[in-house]
């Protein structure tokens, strides 16, 4: 399934922020990205109507099956990737910033073959 790199950034930060704080609303999404409040409101309307998250009628965000499909596989890639650069020799800043470009462009077998290497390199 292929979805706009913002909508799996979206994805991707409902799940840490569901990892780090348990619930999340829009205005959590609105802080950690540094974007605005009504940008994050539209993004979470097309998330809603496409099926990849759940709202309560407290405001709170739940991922659906697909969606936490979806962040979850963004996430392994940008955690992963972010590991392997800073092992190469990488500053951290940069591994992550670089990680969460190549998330959304590389292919699942590419991603699978690094994910075989750094195994090996662990």
């Amino acid at each position: 399934m292929k979805i706009q790199e913002s909508a799996e950034n979206y994805l991707e930060t409902i799940l840490m922020l569901q990892k780090r704080q348990g619930g999340v609303r829009s205005i959590d999404i609105a802080t950690e990205l540094g974007f605005s409040k009504p940008s994050v409101s539209v993004a979470m309307k097309n998330l809603r109507e496409n099926g990849y998250i759940q709202v309560d009628r407290d405001g709170f965000i739940s991922l659906c099956d697909t969606g936490r499909e979806i962040a979850e596989r963004i996430y392994e890639r940008h955690t992963l990737l972010s590991r392997w650069l800073t092992s190469l020799g990488v500053d951290e800043k940069t591994a992550v910033e670089d990680a969460c470009r190549i998330e959304h462009v590389i292919s699942a077998e590419s991603f699978a073959a690094i994910k075989r290497l750094a195994a090996k390199e662990d």
